[in-house]
């Protein structure tokens, strides 16, 4: 299972306060791009003082790739036509990782409530929706850290992948809207259960349905006949199949995977910034 995420240093305040003095003479939805940006690298920011996040969530990737990758691999039990199988299971465990960064979010969002941040931000003249927004966007930002370091890992374990910029450009970009649906996801359950305890309960009970009824271990083919249907509505199950489309050229329809990823994340964003003032008061 995943780490949950420490609290928020005190980076959060300092960027409070590096925020309001840069959109002191702006409103409205024209703060959104800086916003993003700034609380990006707010939360970068918190993630250079602890290092060891990054060491620790490489662990579980690694195991899955040389661990269950190489066995399946030697079994031939999972029908992946040509695809050596530990190929056709790197992007899964790509998107699994970044998933499991973001699907805790909703904890540190509930952290800065807790510590009057998020009261701070709710006043200024940004849309709740930007603040949303650009929450997503830094947890994507450190799926993408994520994503390098399988990359990286499964490059050494052999895997064939491109090297194509522009397809791995592509990879990064689908990694962070993945990354930013589950991030609003946790955030909109945080906007109804409102205490830590049991969103952590509720993000540790969805992981592991959400990973295994998606095409992230294999084929849909292959699933049982009530499943297939699940599997298709689930987003992770498009980050997945974008992914193999662009690492390893598996044939999947690629513009319906980010059509389906983008139309997710924004209605996260939708339904998370209706739910943060209730966050915020409660």
């Amino acid at each position: 299972m995943s780490a949950v995420p420490a609290p928020p240093q005190t980076a959060s305040a300092e960027g409070f306060d590096a925020l309001t003095a840069v959109h002191s003479v702006r409103t409205g939805w024209s703060v959104l791009p800086s916003r993003m940006v700034a609380l990006s690298l707010v939360e970068l920011q918190k993630m250079r003082h602890d290092r060891s996040e990054i060491y620790s969530r490489a662990i579980q990737p690694l195991l899955w790739l040389a661990v269950y990758g190489e066995t399946f691999t030697r079994l031939h039990a999972i029908p992946t036509g040509k695809t050596p199988y530990l190929d056709y299971l790197a992007p899964g465990i790509i998107a699994q990782s970044a998933m499991f960064i973001a699907i805790f979010y909703g904890i540190q969002i509930i952290w800065e409530r807790d510590a009057g941040v998020l009261t701070k931000l709710m006043v200024t003249p940004t849309p709740r929706a930007a603040l949303v927004a650009a929450k997503a966007f830094a947890s994507g930002a450190k799926a993408v850290i994520q994503a390098v370091v399988v990359l990286i890992m499964a490059a050494l374990l052999g895997v064939g992948m491109t090297a194509n910029p522009g397809k791995l450009l592509g990879v990064l970009l689908i990694v962070v809207l993945g990354s930013g649906f589950f991030a609003c996801l946790s955030m909109s359950i945080a906007g109804i259960v409102l205490t830590r305890d049991r969103l952590m309960g509720i993000g540790q009970a969805i992981t592991m349905p959400l990973f295994f009824t998606s095409s992230a271990l294999y084929p849909i083919s292959v699933m049982p006949g009530w499943l297939q249907p699940i599997s298709r509505i689930n987003p992770l199950t498009y980050e997945v199949d974008g992914l193999r489309a662009l690492l390893i050229g598996s044939p999947t329809n690629l513009p319906l995977d980010l059509v389906v990823l983008a139309g997710s994340t924004v209605l996260s964003v939708v339904v998370a910034s209706m739910l943060l003032p209730r966050l915020a008061k409660g």
